[in-house]
């Protein structure tokens, strides 16, 4: 029993230092990325809806990272054995609810919550250079940001906590067409 502790606790100590190497790289890939994007963007508008992108993408992950966490294996257990589409890797996804709420919540909402303060940053800049009103426009916008960043996550915290099996559901659904996908053009990996 000892020696299972042990093992345990190399493998969350391996966990922990994949998603904190992993989370740097995921950082200067996606702030590069972005900020690559926002170079060639002169349209507010456009700036706007890369920015609403984000804190969608922020959102969303939130609630599949709840979602594993708060889900029951039981139920899709009950719907893998049926053969329900997506089933399996719902049941995977929910026996690592820690690791995916680690990644989900943690390493994507952080990186977004960056990255949209930084999309945030570049609207105001280009609203300062039509005005000269650049305090007021980077209160309006962070209040802005925050407030649909945490409203949304609020909103997402709800229906993860309500409906976790049939987000778990869905997500494994997409999971497994992806896998479908990936073993389609390179012969490699599952079929299913």
């Amino acid at each position: 029993m000892g020696n299972n502790r042990i093992f345990k606790r190399n493998d969350t100590i391996k966990w922990i230092l994949k998603m904190t190497v992993g989370t740097f790289f995921l950082a200067v890939f996606f702030g590069f990325i972005s900020q690559l994007l926002l170079q060639n963007i002169e349209v507010f508008v456009l700036s706007l809806l890369l920015l609403l992108i984000i804190i969608f993408i922020g959102i969303l992950s939130d609630t599949i990272g709840t979602a594993a966490a708060a889900a029951e294996e039981a139920p899709l257990n009950s719907k893998a054995t049926r053969k329900i589409f997506g089933a399996q890797k719902g049941v995977f996804l929910v026996r690592n609810a820690d690791q995916v709420a680690n990644f989900c919540n943690d390493v994507v909402g952080d990186i977004t919550g960056i990255l949209s303060g930084a999309v945030a940053a570049v609207l105001v800049l280009q609203l300062v250079h039509a005005q000269e009103m650049e305090l007021y426009y980077r209160i309006i916008m962070t209040a802005v940001v925050t407030s649909i960043t945490v409203g949304g996550k609020a909103w997402g915290k709800h229906l993860a906590l309500r409906r976790s099996t049939e987000i778990m559901l869905a997500v494994g659904r997409v999971l497994t067409t992806k896998d479908i996908i990936i073993h389609k053009i390179t012969g490699k990996g599952s079929s299913a």
